[in-house]
C-alpha cells in the first residue's frame, strides 16, 4: 500500500447540502457572500450548487465560478446527461472547475429510488464520469449511500469509475448510520483491495443523524481518506453534515494522534460562523463545539481559577485561533471568589481581603436571584457597600 499525503483536503458543502438545510436557503447576493468568506477560510472546495435543481442554483454556481478566486469550485450533478450538461454550463468560467456526480448504490436505493440492477448502476455510473472526464479533468463521484452499500459492490463501483477518469470518490455516509468502527473498517478495505485506488482521493461525506458525523469523518481520515466533505456550522440535511469547524480543529488539536494538516486559516472560523448565521437566521446553539457562545466560557469556580491561573487547564484551544474574541469568566452562582476578585479589579475595585468574605456572600444572594452577574450588577453592589473605584 503506498504512503498517504499528510494533507487532508476540506470540501465545504455549506451552499450545496447546506442549503438543503430546512429554513437555511439563501439567495445569489448570501452565496456570494459567503463564497468569498469561504475563500478567506482558505477551505480547498466550494461546492457552489446543484445547478439541475433550479435557475437560481445555476445563477448562484455560474457567478460563484466567475468571482471567487482561490478555492475549487465544484457543482453536484446526478448521473444524468441533462444535468452533467447543466453543472458543466454554470462552472465553464471558473479556472478550477469540479464536476461532483453521484448515483445510488445500495440495495434499498435500487430496489426502491432507482429501480435498477446492479448492472444498469455500474453502467450509468462509468458513463457519466466518462462524460464528466470530457469537460475537465477534476472528476468526483458519490456512491450514495455508501455506507449502507454491500462491500463488494461498492469496491466494484469505486474501481470502475477511477478506470472511468475519477480523480477523487467520495464515500457517503448518507443517513448517519454507520459507527466509527465500521466507517474505518470500509476505508481501510477499499484501499486494500480497489485496484487503482492510489490513483483516487478518498473523500468522505458524513451526516449527523446518530450525531456521528465528525467521529466517523475522523475514523475515515485515521483509515486514509484525505477530503472531508463537511460545512460551516454543521448545517445541512435532516440533523446535518459533519461541522468543519469541528473537523478541522481536531486535526489541528490532536495533530499528534492523525499527523495531518489542513490548509484551513482557521483564525477565520468565527467569522465564517456569524456570517453563516447572519444570512440564513439559523442560530447556533450556545454549547456548541468551537463556535458557540459558551465554547471558552466558564462558570464554575474551580474552572475559573484554574483558567486564571493557566489556560491550558480547562481550555484545549485558544479561542484567539478560531477568531474568537478570547474566554470568558461567567460570573454566576457557580463561580469562585478567584474569579470574582479578578472580575471587580478588572471594572476598577480593589476590595480589601478582609471583605471579600462579605462580598461573596452577597454576590452569592445576587447570582441566586437573577442568574449571570454583568459589570453593572457588580458596580451596584459594590455602590451599596459604598466602596468607591479608586481614581482614575
Amino acid at each position: 500500500m503506498t504512503s498517504l499525503p499528510d494533507r487532508v483536503r476540506i470540501f465545504d458543502t455549506t451552499l450545496r447540502d447546506g442549503e438543503q438545510s430546512p429554513g437555511c436557503s439563501m439567495g445569489l447576493d448570501g452565496k456570494l457572500e459567503m463564497a468569498r468568506q469561504l475563500a478567506r477560510l482558505r477551505v480547498d472546495i466550494i461546492e457552489a450548487g446543484f445547478p439541475a435543481v433550479s435557475e437560481g442554483d445555476r445563477e448562484a454556481v455560474r457567478a460563484i465560478a466567475r468571482e471567487v478566486e482561490g478555492p475549487r469550485i465544484a457543482a453536484l450533478a446526478r448521473c444524468v446527461p441533462a444535468d452533467i450538461e447543466a453543472a458543466w454550463d454554470a462552472l465553464a468560467d471558473a479556472p478550477r472547475p469540479r464536476l461532483h456526480v453521484f448515483l445510488a448504490t445500495s440495495a434499498l436505493h435500487r430496489q426502491y429510488k432507482l429501480r435498477m440492477a446492479k448492472r444498469e448502476i455500474l453502467r450509468r455510473a462509468v458513463e457519466s464520469v466518462a462524460a464528466a472526464r470530457e469537460r475537465t479533468d477534476d472528476v468526483e463521484f458519490s456512491p450514495e449511500d455508501g455506507s449502507r452499500t454491500e462491500p463488494d459492490f461498492l469496491a466494484e463501483v469505486v474501481e470502475r469509475v477511477i478506470e472511468a477518469g475519477a480523480t477523487t470518490v467520495n464515500i457517503p455516509d448518507t443517513v448517519g448510520y454507520t459507527m466509527p468502527q465500521e466507517f474505518s473498517a470500509l476505508i481501510r478495505r477499499l484501499r486494500a483491495t480497489v485496484n487503482g485506488i492510489e490513483n483516487a482521493v478518498i473523500s468522505v461525506h458524513c451526516h449527523n443523524d446518530l450525531g456521528m458525523a465528525v467521529a466517523n469523518s475522523l475514523a475515515a481520515v485515521g483509515a486514509g481518506a484525505r477530503q472531508v466533505e463537511c460545512t460551516v456550522n454543521g448545517i445541512g440535511e435532516r440533523a446535518g453534515n459533519a461541522s468543519l469547524e469541528e473537523v478541522v480543529m481536531a486535526l489541528r488539536t490532536r495533530r499528534d494522534l492523525f499527523e495531518v494538516d489542513t490548509g484551513v486559516e482557521t483564525r477565520e472560523i468565527h467569522a465564517s460562523s456569524r456570517l453563516l448565521t447572519r444570512i440564513t437566521g439559523a442560530v447556533v446553539q450556545r454549547n456548541k463545539a468551537i463556535v458557540g457562545r459558551n465554547a471558552f466560557a466558564h462558570e464554575a469556580g474551580i474552572h475559573q481559577h484554574g483558567v486564571l491561573r493557566h489556560r491550558a487547564t480547562y481550555e484545549i484551544m485558544r479561542p484567539e485561533d478560531v477568531g474568537a474574541a478570547g474566554n470568558e469568566l461567567v460570573l454566576g452562582k457557580h463561580s469562585g471568589r478567584h474569579a470574582l476578585r479578578s472580575r471587580l479589579e478588572e471594572i476598577g475595585f480593589a476590595p480589601a481581603e478582609a471583605e471579600m468574605d462579605e462580598i461573596f456572600v452577597q454576590f452569592k444572594r445576587l447570582a441566586d436571584r437573577i442568574g449571570e452577574i454583568g459589570d453593572a450588577d457588580l458596580t451596584a453592589l459594590m455602590g451599596q457597600r459604598r466602596v468607591a473605584p479608586p481614581p482614575s
